[in-house]
C-alpha cells in the first residue's frame, strides 16, 4: 500500500469522526479538522486539484478560529437563562440577510476568479474544483459562526466533491464525501431540533 492510499484512509477515518463531532457540536472537532485538513490537502495536491488543496489548508487555519468561536458561543449558551435555550445543547447564530448576500457575492466573484486562476496553473478539474472550493469555504465560515444553514451549503458542496473525487480516482475521499452528504442532512435536522439561538 502506498503512502497516498494510507493518507487517504487516515483522512477518511478522521473525517468520519470529525463529522460526528460536528453534528454533536463538540469542540474537539476542530482539532480533528486540523489533522484531516492537512491529510486531505496532501491528497489533493498529488492529484493536481489545487483549489481543493488550498481549501483544506484553509480548513486547517479556520479550525483554530472555530475552536475559539465555539468556546465563546458555548459559554454564552450556558449563561443564557432564556426559555428558548433551556435544555438546548447546540448554540446557533442567526444568518442575517446581509451575510447571505455578501456570501452570494463572494461565491459568484470568487468562483469566477478561481476558475481563471486554476485554468492558468493547469488544474485538472478547474470549474468543479473552483465551485466546490468557494462554496465549502463559505460553508466552513458559516460553521464557525454556528449558522445552521451551513449544513445546506455542505450538502451541495459534498455532492459535487463526491463527483470530483470519483472522476479524479480518489475513491476513499469519494466515499468520505458520501458519508458527509448523509451527515449534513442529519446534522441540519439535529441542530434545528437541539439548538438555541444565542444572539
Amino acid at each position: 500500500m502506498d503512502i497516498i492510499s494510507l493518507i487517504e484512509q487516515f483522512a477518511f477515518y478522521t473525517g468520519i469522526l470529525y463529522v460526528i463531532l460536528e453534528i454533536l457540536q463538540k469542540n474537539f472537532m476542530w482539532v480533528l479538522g486540523i489533522l484531516t485538513g492537512a491529510a486531505c490537502a496532501y491528497s489533493f495536491a498529488v492529484q493536481h486539484l489545487y483549489a481543493s488543496m488550498g481549501l483544506n489548508i484553509y480548513y486547517v487555519i479556520v479550525s483554530f478560529w472555530g475552536l475559539y468561536q465555539w468556546r465563546k458561543d458555548k459559554n454564552r449558551l450556558e449563561a443564557s437563562a432564556s426559555a428558548e435555550s433551556e435544555g438546548a445543547t447546540i448554540h446557533l447564530e442567526r444568518l442575517s440577510r446581509k451575510t447571505a448576500l455578501i456570501s452570494l457575492a463572494v461565491f459568484v466573484v470568487g468562483t469566477a476568479l478561481l476558475i481563471l486562476l486554476l485554468k492558468a496553473i493547469g488544474d485538472s478539474e478547474s470549474v468543479l474544483d473552483a465551485v466546490v472550493t468557494v462554496m465549502s469555504a463559505i460553508a466552513t465560515w458559516w460553521l464557525a459562526k454556528s449558522y445552521p444553514q451551513q449544513w445546506l451549503l455542505f450538502i451541495v458542496a459534498d455532492i459535487l466533491s463526491t463527483i470530483l473525487c470519483f472522476t479524479s480516482g480518489l475513491n476513499w475521499m469519494a466515499v468520505l464525501y458520501m458519508v458527509y452528504i448523509a451527515s449534513a442532512v442529519y446534522g441540519y435536522y439535529h441542530w434545528m431540533k437541539k439548538g438555541a439561538y444565542v444572539q
